[in-house]
């Protein structure tokens, strides 16, 4: 089972680049981030015609998650639990039915910035309730991915100029101890199990040459559950699909389970 995450920055901006890498990549589920469209206005039918079964959590303008699968998807949850007041679009859930069930999480975390404020407080919030319901999920003893832009660096080997980031969310201490929580629940970073190279990135900024110069940061990851970490044969970064038409900033990763 292939299951790929990419943040495509709008989808109405980026059909044709999302449509040519579904057809290249061919994965059989691909979490999108930052869809920026609500439900009745994201491209169902498109996908449809490609095979896709599609669900999507949607918000106007902003943020928005969505799944798209090529295999069946049974109990489809929308939104984090914890904060029945949160009304952005940043959590998508269902069990993908292949030769074993998956659960799947695609997530759209906080950037944070600026800091101090009420916007990294509101991050680190969303980190501790999805914490929370990691744990949850891993009372099932079943395989979990919990995939998407976590908008964390999590080392300094995943950036090219970790002193750039010493003050932003992506970087602070404490979104990296966050981060470090969860790993500590029993999950594996798929992408570092399989690639322990410095200089992978997933992630170029638009402006000053980043791409260019190919100063990135990983911040768009897959953790698994130890029945998913079992399960992982590969897990790549689509790195070329940034130097397309019209891209999007981030670029899809995936994973490989033999599932």
């Amino acid at each position: 089972m292939k299951i790929a995450t990419y943040n495509i920055n709008g989808i109405k901006a980026r059909l044709e680049a999302l449509t040519a890498w579904l057809h290249s990549a061919a994965p059989d589920v691909a979490c999108l981030q930052e869809i920026k469209s609500v439900d009745e206005g994201f491209p169902r039918e498109h996908f449809e015609a490609m095979g896709y079964r599609v669900e999507t959590h949607g918000q106007k303008s902003f943020n928005g998650v969505a799944i798209l699968s090529k295999l069946p998807l049974e109990d489809v949850v929308r939104g984090l639990p914890g904060d029945a007041a949160d009304e952005q679009a940043r959590w998508i859930e269902a069990t993908v039915i292949g030769q074993r069930a998956v659960r799947i999480c695609g997530l759209y975390l906080p950037n944070g910035n600026p800091v101090p404020g009420p916007k990294y407080d509101y991050k680190l919030a969303w980190m501790a309730r999805m914490q929370a319901r990691v744990q949850e999920l891993l009372t099932a003893e079943e395989p979990l991915v919990c995939c998407g832009d976590y908008n964390v660096i999590p080392q300094a080997e995943d950036a090219a100029r970790p002193q750039d980031w010493l003050e932003d969310a992506l970087y602070l201490p404490q979104s990296r101890a966050a981060f470090r929580r969860l790993l500590n629940l029993g999950l594996t970073d798929a992408f570092r199990a399989r690639n322990q190279a410095a200089g992978q990135y997933s992630f170029w900024d638009f402006q000053r040459g980043a791409w260019e110069r190919n100063n990135g940061i990983r911040i768009d990851h897959h953790l698994l559950s130890p029945q998913a970490a079992d399960l992982l044969r590969d897990a790549q970064i689509d790195k070329q699909v940034r130097a397309g038409e019209k891209p999007s900033d981030h670029v899809p990763v995936w994973i490989d389970l033999d599932a």
